[in-house]
């Protein structure tokens, strides 16, 4: 996570992935949600796409502060740190205009329950940027041996869009995007490489989607 390779290939495609997906109709964001926010990377990325008044970082690690506080300072707005669990968050209801989850979803073990709470937080009309490895890459031989994740809860793309809309978002098909980067793959890209074409029948390694919280409340 504190190599170019996270930060230019996970990190800044996935954001310009999901902010082309974003509504062109919502314009502003003054408060940003970032759940699972780690060393705090993503603070500077978001500040200048989004322009917010506000980042709340938050991560289940008791060293958040210690860990993300530097890039809190440098970033191009307000940034507040909370060490906090995303399945219970210990914030207000209809906060923020933006929930930010980027490569975390796959560690939270009450998966409904943080997607409820990011319901939760959200404004009426707010949106969630939801960016995750699916099961086929977590499950992958190489990252067993390299990671610890909590195996029995990863899914697929599709039930990671079930969970969302479960949650009451509003989820349009194209509002979500699965892209095939090299770095997900079980040949780390080596095949296109040498001229093979990417395949298009295949098990998605990664799911990016971004869902509005509707004005109305939808019925559950």
């Amino acid at each position: 996570m504190r190599t170019d390779i996270w930060q230019i290939h996970v990190l800044a495609r996935a954001l310009v992935d999901l902010q082309r997906l974003v509504p062109t109709e919502t314009k502003s964001f003054s408060t940003i949600l970032d759940v699972g926010c780690g060393f705090g990377h993503s603070f500077n990325a978001l500040a200048e796409r989004f322009a917010p008044d506000l980042i709340v970082g938050i991560d289940a690690d008791p060293d958040l502060h210690s860990r993300a506080s530097d890039a809190a300072q440098r970033a191009a707005c307000a940034v507040t740190l909370q060490a906090d669990s995303a399945a219970k968050m210990h914030l207000p209801d209809n906060e923020f205009d933006m929930v930010f989850c980027h490569q975390t979803f796959h560690h939270v073990v009450e998966q409904e329950s943080a997607m409820a709470e990011f319901f939760r937080v959200l404004k009426p009309g707010g949106c969630l940027l939801f960016a995750e490895s699916t099961r086929r890459y977590i499950q992958s031989l190489p990252i067993k041996l390299l990671f610890r994740h909590p195996m029995d809860v990863q899914k697929t793309a599709e039930e990671y869009c079930a969970i969302i809309r479960g949650a009451g978002f509003d989820l349009a098909e194209n509002r979500i995007s699965t892209p095939y980067l090299w770095w997900s793959r079980p040949d780390l890209g080596f095949l296109e490489w040498i001229g093979r074409p990417v395949p298009t029948m295949r098990v998605e390694t990664l799911v990016n989607a971004v869902a509005i919280k509707p004005s109305i409340p939808v019925p559950r």
